[in-house]
């Protein structure tokens, strides 16, 4: 049996800085792996998550440079939480920033959940600048995926943690659960607003993997990850990620040509398979993966197995 790839040892980065974006926007970044070698950017999820040691770890750190950052108002980035001039398209920009201070003339674009919608956004505006793709967990922001993690679907699928996901908000508003936490996560009132971030944050954390995690988990329950997890992604899902519906894969025409590699957990309840699976039709030329008894999560063992030698393979393609 084939042993199953994992992450690469704990590696620092070698460089870190943060960048003027603009708007009021100070954004964290970090270069990991070897200077000079195979450009990539990583594109955490969320929106509102933050970069982690561990997704320095999914890049050979001999074969790799690899440019990581904290999207706009989270992680390390200021201001914290903030919503203002906070869109998808202040995000293509970003990404462009980054790459003309790497000076780089393209880069392997790595984006899961979010991220894979953020990859879709900036190859099919710049497809010039993508050398490959990789994608985990594809996600595109149309109304009907939000509507089944947010409204009803996978609440079918876990209705305890949906009632709890359910508790901050009267039962007159579960018309539109979503409008119900903007109200809340954008009032006035501290305490109310922690509520509902935490409410939102833990819905997630709870519905990732295919078993439960106590570890994985963990991050989800942090007040001052959830606030700025909570606002930002509701923030970008009331808008609709500011995209047309259905834009991601209807221009998806745009990567033709550029290599790409889909990984999708067969039981992903945050971002089911039917997405992934339109985005391949949309884009056959990309490598196709569902992998059986894995969830949403990128750690999950036949995810991460998946992408280490996706990462491995693009780097190693180009010494051939």
């Amino acid at each position: 049996m084939t042993k199953l790839r994992t992450f690469y040892d704990p590696i620092e980065p070698y460089e870190t800085g943060t960048l003027d974006v603009g708007n009021g926007h100070v954004i964290y970044y970090e270069r990991s792996g070897t200077p000079g070698g195979k450009p990539a950017v990583f594109l955490h999820g969320g929106p509102g998550g933050g970069i982690s040691p561990n997704h320095r770890r999914l890049f050979h750190p001999d074969l790799y440079d690899v440019m990581l950052f904290d999207q706009r108002g989270c992680g390390r980035s200021t201001p914290y939480a903030g919503l203002e001039a906070n869109t998808t398209w202040h995000l293509v920009a970003d990404m462009e920033r980054l790459r003309a201070l790497m000076d780089v003339e393209k880069w392997l674009v790595f984006g899961g959940s979010w991220g894979s919608a953020l990859a879709l956004a900036y190859a099919e505006t710049h497809p010039e600048h993508v050398s490959e793709m990789v994608l985990r967990g594809i996600f595109t922001v149309r109304k009907s995926e939000l509507d089944w993690y947010y409204q009803f679907g996978a609440s079918e699928i876990f209705p305890e943690k949906w009632k709890d996901f359910l508790t901050p908000i009267p039962a007159e508003e579960h018309g539109d659960l979503r409008a119900a936490y903007r109200k809340r996560l954008t009032g006035e009132n501290d305490a109310v607003r922690l509520e509902a971030a935490e409410a939102w944050t833990l819905w997630e954390g709870r519905t990732l993997t295919l078993l439960p995690d106590e570890s994985f988990t963990s991050a989800f329950e942090n007040p001052h990850f959830a606030l700025a997890f909570a606002r930002i992604e509701n923030h970008y899902f009331v808008h609709g990620g500011w995209l047309e519906e259905s834009q991601l894969i209807r221009d998806a025409m745009r990567l033709r040509g550029i290599p790409g590699t889909i990984v999708q957990g067969r039981y992903d309840m945050a971002c089911p398979a039917r997405t992934a699976y339109e985005l391949h039709k949309a884009w056959p030329e990309a490598e196709f993966y569902v992998i059986e008894g894995a969830g949403h999560a990128y750690s999950e063992p036949g995810i991460l197995d998946r992408l280490i030698r996706t990462t491995d393979g693009y780097a190693r393609a180009c010494d051939r």
